[in-house]
């Protein structure tokens, strides 16, 4: 089961922390639908074996795939390099890991501007919208080796925030963020 909840403001803790509120509050996988965020899972020892597998990426055109392993053995620069992924930002894809082993977190922007952080363990697989704000960091253990698909070349181009003209962004917001404000009128 996908865990998922509304984050603290507390910049003096490091990013790998959970942040979680307190008292917490859970943010449900509806809410994460909502903002147009997707989530399977799939046995991680077996999933090329898998007939679901393989329906979902037909269904949603993911034909492309590499491997990538984020660790402080496997990445120059590590510490760098897991700052710049927490850089809050936009793709003019959708983003797609499925995590094979370890574990991390995505945040994501809520329709009022609040982070959402995403636990992402094995077999987890989530599809971030294209032009939705998030960012990426791994948890205190320090590890994930996650399977990346796309459509098509891969694109792993950052935009960083703010984007509120990029088209991706704008696609975004008639999608999901304008039918949230409805839906809350």
């Amino acid at each position: 089961m996908l865990d998922a909840w509304y984050m603290d403001d507390d910049t003096t803790m490091d990013q790998r922390e959970e942040h979680r509120l307190k008292p917490n509050k859970p943010a449900t996988l509806e809410d994460l639908q909502t903002l147009g965020v997707l989530h399977w899972t799939f046995d991680a020892d077996s999933y090329k074996d898998s007939p679901e597998f393989a329906a979902m990426r037909a269904e949603r055109g993911y034909d492309y795939e590499d491997t990538c392993t984020v660790s402080r053995e496997t990445m120059p620069n590590y510490e760098e390099k897991i700052k710049s992924f927490y850089e809050e930002h936009i793709h003019s894809d959708e983003e797609i890991r499925y995590c094979l082993d370890g574990s991390g977190y995505f945040d994501v922007r809520d329709g009022q501007d609040r982070w959402i952080r995403i636990k992402v363990e094995k077999n987890d697989l989530i599809v971030l919208p294209e032009g939705i704000y998030h960012r990426f960091t791994l948890d205190n253990k320090n590890y994930i080796k996650a399977l990346r698909l796309f459509k098509g070349v891969p694109i792993w181009t950052p935009y960083n925030r703010p984007q509120e003209n990029h088209p991706s962004r704008t696609k975004y917001s008639q999608s999901f963020l304008q039918q949230l404000q409805q839906m809350a009128a």
